[in-house]
């Protein structure tokens, strides 16, 4: 029977080291945490150490390495990967089948560099890990937790469900913005053609009109004032106005940069109106299903916790992760420190709790991502019903004022005629 080593914590915090039979990976967390421990790391005696991403340093300069790959081709390269090693296939044997397959670009040349990578000695997740911008930490951490229970078609599988689910719900929430935006952008466009081309047609009338008859309107004014200043600098003013909301988007970009500043705005992100549920149920979507995935496969729970914490993709929770990362260390259970945190509901923490004691946390966590995800779908669907109203009411108010504007001299001209 296999022989594993491990790294573990016992009730009091310290450490241990041992070894322990088991037929595998799981069997053998199973075992370890049958005798009152929280495994840390476990490997298969004889087995290769575990690969992290940062191993890129120790690649060879190829062309393409620094690619970064589409998730869906990821996608379908895993779904396609388990396929053949259920078949009985020998891991470079399937590679060469799916490089073969693949069209030229920069991912056929990385699963080339791979192939060479294992003849030459390497296992499937060092050969990955050298190339962290095309397999990330989590993708390389779960096909080596694969390799040693040898249940690599299962795990990429499990990868390839993770990703899919992933992508759903990201281009769920992207969908539900595009909407708003484009409408906002083309009205946007369209206000400023009336204020630079339409209006000014009318201004010179207008001035005529308030000559003989009086002032013009306060509205009136301001209008004209504002579409004088867009026409100011040879267009420049317009132009200035028109890179708003790009020089934004750049600004926001740039603030994500910094960590202080990303976590502000991850803050508010979650405390806007509407927005901010959304934004909730989504992040805790992604990181309870990014746990559970990386749990399942036998990942120890620090070493996934540390990678969850990165790939969170929210700095509220990678902080509330990395402080449970640390009570853990310190020998206190997953459900207190997250109760403590107060950044999940209730129900998020007791399923993780209940998840400890039965030792289905995967499960369980599964459970709370699957719940997150059909909840976040029916926020979407209600945001976007109310937004189509919103939207009408206020261009609708823009336009109106625009026309209003225009027309009010007229209206105070009859009156004074009558």
């Amino acid at each position: 029977m296999p022989v594993f080593q491990y790294t573990a914590l016992d009730a009091n915090g310290k450490e241990v080291k041992a070894e322990i039979e088991a037929l595998s990976n799981k069997e053998a967390i199973s075992k370890i945490r049958n005798k009152g421990l929280f495994p840390t790391k476990v490997r298969a005696q004889n087995a290769p150490r575990k690969v992290k991403a940062a191993a890129a340093s120790s690649a060879p300069k190829r062309r393409g390495v620094n690619a970064k790959v589409k998730l869906k081709k990821l996608t379908q390269f895993a779904r396609q990967m388990a396929t053949l090693q259920d078949a009985g296939l020998a891991i470079l044997r399937s590679l060469r089948i799916l490089e073969e397959q693949e069209k030229p670009g920069a991912f056929k040349r990385i699963l080339g560099y791979v192939s060479e990578d294992i003849e030459g000695g390497a296992t499937l997740s060092e050969a990955m890990g050298r190339y962290p911008r095309c397999f990330n930490r989590l993708f390389v951490n779960m096909v080596a937790a694969g390799e040693v229970g040898g249940v690599l078609d299962v795990i990429l599988n499990r990868v390839a469900d993770f990703m899919e689910k992933s992508e759903r719900l990201k281009a769920k929430v992207k969908g539900a913005l595009v909407y708003p935006v484009v409408v906002l952008f083309v009205a946007f466009v369209i206000v400023m053609g009336l204020m630079i081309f339409i209006v000014p047609t009318f201004a010179e009338v207008l001035t005529d009109m308030s000559d003989g008859e009086g002032k013009l309107p306060g509205l009136t004014l301001a209008l004209l004032a504002m579409s004088e200043w867009l026409q100011g600098r040879k267009g420049l003013n317009a132009l200035m106005v028109l890179m708003v909301p790009f020089i934004l988007v750049a600004i926001f970009r740039l603030l994500r940069q910094f960590r202080h500043t990303r976590f502000g705005l991850d803050w508010l992100m979650l405390h806007l109106p509407v927005i901010g549920k959304v934004s909730y149920k989504t992040t805790v979507a992604r990181w309870t299903r990014t746990l559970a995935t990386l749990i399942s496969a036998g990942v120890p729970i620090l070493e996934a916790l540390n990678i969850t914490r990165e790939t969170s993709g929210n700095e509220v929770y990678a902080r509330m992760l990395g402080k449970v990362h640390q009570a853990i260390r310190q020998g206190d259970t997953f459900a207190n420190p997250l109760r403590q945190s107060k950044t999940v509901d209730a129900i998020v923490v007791n399923m993780v709790d209940v998840g400890e004691e039965t030792g289905d946390l995967d499960k369980m966590l599964l459970k709370v991502a699957d719940n997150f995800d059909e909840e976040a779908d029916v926020l979407v669907g209600a945001m976007m019903s109310m937004l189509e109203p919103i939207l009408i009411v206020v261009l609708g108010g823009i336009v109106g004022t625009i026309v209003l504007a225009m027309f009010l001299p007229m209206v105070t001209m009859i009156q004074v005629l009558m």
